[in-house]
């Protein structure tokens, strides 16, 4: 016997019998006389010009659906009352199936999405059906998550000597290339060539800490860590990132903690958004550019290389930027285009080095690495937007970001709630 045959019909015959009954339990939804007027957006109260039928495809499959529709005397336009009740309003896809279509065409490219709901779920959904629901759902979730933050932009701080209920709040913000169509990057320069080929999707994270290991490391807080992010300049990305800060307890926070990479406009960010944080340079990005400022220094001679790296790290980990500084200075190399880039990675380190008081801040209990937003940018972005042959629009893309970030956040649960209420 094939038992895997037998599941399969008998999940196909029960699909099949559950439609007819979901048809008959929607029979009598959005017909009849209503206890309010149904009015246009113009103001005018809307006439009813009888029931048009329309196909939904659900989970069970597809049904046949009546329901009133209203017109305005006045403009013309249409109104399905039924439809905006049931979240069917603009689509033919009922909320089961965007649902489960959004959260595959989240993890997964949108022709795998598609393969799993016929196989999974036993619903047939093209690869572009995947992909339209995907990018209209994210789009609202987006829509959601900006009304929320154009109000927590204007929230005042609590009154001096409120309480405050949070150890510390850390917050990181970074950026990682996105591949784009031709048209979304046309005009635009590239790093490594004329023409660039992606877009800078920034993304932010917060989360609390109040816990150390046994070793008196800090320990993020279980389940604490929240996403934000998009294809957008820094402006808005910043106001975007404070919002999330406030959402998460900006003000309830007795230490605000900002680590970043020192990117410049990241800088610029912080000053504007988070001027009372304390403002902390990854440690793992400084050693980077003390090996990149090494190997100006010293070209090919290795060997004075890693003595001179070795000595350096300690200063860089014990916060000593002044003495790395002066005796960096006095390695300069003479010729003039080798010294200007080797100022240049010199000047990094002092305009920094308040950022890189590491031994301090390790005395404090804080973390000295931005490794939350760095895989963030790994996982969130990079799985899913820059697998090969891969290229997206600015819109495919943001809308896709706010289902991942929604996800990672915990917070998908909250938006369909949202859209049933």
């Amino acid at each position: 016997m094939d038992l895997e045959a037998l599941e399969t019909a008998l999940r196909g015959a029960a699909l099949a019998a559950g439609a007819p009954v979901l048809e008959t339990l929607l029979r009598d939804v959005g017909v009849g006389r209503r206890h309010a007027p149904v009015r246009c957006r113009c103001g005018q109260v809307m006439r009813s010009t009888g029931l048009v039928p329309k196909r939904i495809y659900t989970l069970l499959g597809p049904i046949r659906f009546e329901r009133s529709r209203y017109q305005c005397p006045r403009c013309g336009k249409t109104r399905y009352p039924a439809d905006e009740e049931l979240g069917i309003e603009h689509s033919a896809r009922s909320p089961g199936v965007q649902r489960q279509v959004a959260r595959l065409g989240a993890k997964e490219p949108f022709r795998e999405a598609a393969r799993d709901m016929r196989e999974l779920a036993g619903v047939s959904v093209s690869r572009k059906d995947c992909e339209r629901i995907a990018e209209r759902v994210g789009e609202d979730m987006e829509r959601r998550d900006k009304a929320e933050r154009d109000r927590l932009r204007f929230v005042e701080p609590p009154a001096p000597g409120s309480p405050k209920t949070i150890d510390t709040l850390y917050i990181e913000f970074d950026g990682t290339g996105v591949p784009m169509v031709a048209s979304e990057v046309a005009g635009r320069k590239g790093k490594q060539s004329e023409l660039a080929k992606t877009r800078e999707a920034k993304l932010g994270c917060v989360f609390t800490q109040t816990a150390f290991n046994e070793d008196g490391r800090p320990l993020r807080d279980p389940a604490s860590t929240s996403f934000t992010g998009a294809i957008e300049p820094a402006a808005p990305f910043g106001w975007r990132i404070y919002a999330e800060a406030v959402r998460r307890g900006l003000f309830e926070a007795q230490r605000v903690v900002v680590i970043t990479d020192g990117a410049k406009w990241i800088q610029n960010l912080v000053q504007t958004h988070f001027p009372g944080a304390t403002h902390i340079i990854d440690l793992y990005h400084a050693r980077e550019h003390l090996v990149d400022l090494c190997r100006l220094l010293f070209d090919r001679d290795l060997k004075r290389l890693n003595r001179y790296k070795d000595r350096w790290w300690d200063l860089l980990d014990q916060g000593h930027i002044e003495t790395l500084v002066e005796q960096a200075r006095a390695c300069l190399p003479r010729d003039s285009r080798a010294s200007k880039d080797a100022r240049t990675a010199i000047a990094y380190f002092e305009h920094n080095k308040q950022r890189m008081r590491y031994a301090r801040f390790k005395a404090q209990g804080l973390f000295l690495g931005s490794g939350v937003i760095e895989a963030g940018c790994k996982t969130l972005i990079g799985q899913r937007l820059k697998q090969s042959g891969m290229e997206w629009t600015v819109r495919g893309a943001n809308a896709v970001i706010a289902l991942r970030c929604n996800d990672a956040s915990g917070r998908t649960e909250d938006y369909w709630e949202s859209r049933a209420a």
